[in-house]
Formats: structure tokens, sequence, C-alpha cells
């Protein structure tokens, strides 16, 4: 599997598992998660999984300024079911790096380490997504607005040929780098962009 060159780009995420170090898996329990790991999970690179990236990157950043984020330590709160448009992979890719799982997800050992029951669909009242901190309760909430970062015009000309079997090699091939140079600019050129990305504490004002 060849990935795309910029994926490489992408700052890696770092946690620290207690339970990988318990079980052996990390001396020190920190383990590094990299964009292309969300991509392997998901099978693709798209808007929705650079976005689900980039919002584990904010609210990790918020809740954890000055320490390695916790992971199995936190909570996720979805607004939608698990089935409905995007939002199972979305969160899949929050499972894989904060550990927040649904009632799918690993129990625990001697009471502890437990990650199943974090992972919360159809969560009243969140707009977003929803992460906090078990340890504190400290709480954020995070919005992803990918139509900020609009697609090529020529990328929604290719679609149509791409998805009905007519485009030929060379248009599959110009749709998916299209395709991919808008991934490429909201991972790389809009991470940090308050339009793109915005994150609030809940409980203070928006």
């Amino acid at each position: 599997m060849s990935l795309a060159a910029f994926f490489d780009q992408i700052p890696p995420l770092r946690l620290r598992d207690r339970l990988a170090q318990l079980l052996g898996a990390s001396d020190d329990g920190i383990i590094e998660y990299h964009y292309t790991d969300a991509v392997r999970l998901a099978g693709h690179s798209c808007p929705t999984v650079a976005g689900a990236w980039l919002t584990a990157r904010a609210g990790l950043a918020a809740l954890y300024p000055d320490e390695v984020p916790e992971r199995g330590g936190i909570s996720v709160f979805l607004p939608d079911a698990e089935d409905e448009g995007v939002t199972g992979v979305i969160g899949q890719v929050l499972t894989l790096v904060t550990g927040a799982a649904a009632a799918n997800g690993f129990h625990g050992l001697g009471g502890d380490h437990r990650r199943c029951g974090l992972l919360h669909y159809n969560a009243a009242g969140v707009v977003g997504v929803r992460l906090r901190r078990d340890d504190t309760g400290d709480t954020v909430e995070v919005q992803y607005n990918p139509r900020v970062v609009p697609g090529d015009p020529e990328q929604m000309t290719l679609m149509g040929g791409v998805l009905h079997g007519t485009a030929d090699a060379e248009q599959a091939r110009r749709f998916g780098a299209l395709w991919q140079d808008r991934v490429r600019r909201i991972l790389l050129d809009h991470a940090d962009d308050s339009s793109v990305i915005r994150v609030r504490r809940i409980g203070m004002p928006a």
C-alpha cells in the first residue's frame, strides 16, 4: 500500500497508555499515533477522517495543555447514531486515538483500564464532538467545518465519471490526486484555523 507522501508531514499524536505499559506493549506507556494509522483503520483518507484526526488533536491539546494525554482516560460523546452518516467513521478514529470505546470495547483488568462505555453515541446536547477528562471532569466541545476548505471544481466534474465507472485511468488518477489535495490542505494548512476547527470549554461562553 503506497500512501500519499504528505501523510508523513502530519505531526503524530503522542499519548500515554497505562494498559499498554502494564501489559508490556510499551516500556513507558508512550505511544505515538500517526495519521497513517487512521488511514489504515478507515481504509481511505477523506475530509471526514481528517476532521476526526484534527478533532482528536484539538481536543487533547485543550484538555492536556501541559502534559501527555492519558489514553483510556477520556470519554467521547457524539450527537448522532453510530450508523448515521459518517458518525461511525468518526467514532472509529476517535477510538483509535483516545481509547474510548462503545459497548464492544475492553472491559478492564482488575477493575481498572476499562475502555468500554467511554464512547457515547446519540449524546443529547452535543454539537460536534465532546471530550471529557475522566480524572478531572474538564470537558471541551470541538466543531469541525470542512466547507471552509472547498475542493477543486475539477474534482466535482470528474466525480460523476468516477462514480459511474465511465472515467478512464488518467481521469480516475486525477480525481484521487485532487481529493487528497483537499485533505492535505485541511490537515496541513488549516490544522490551527479556528474557522475549520473550533474548540470551546463546556460551561464557558462560546
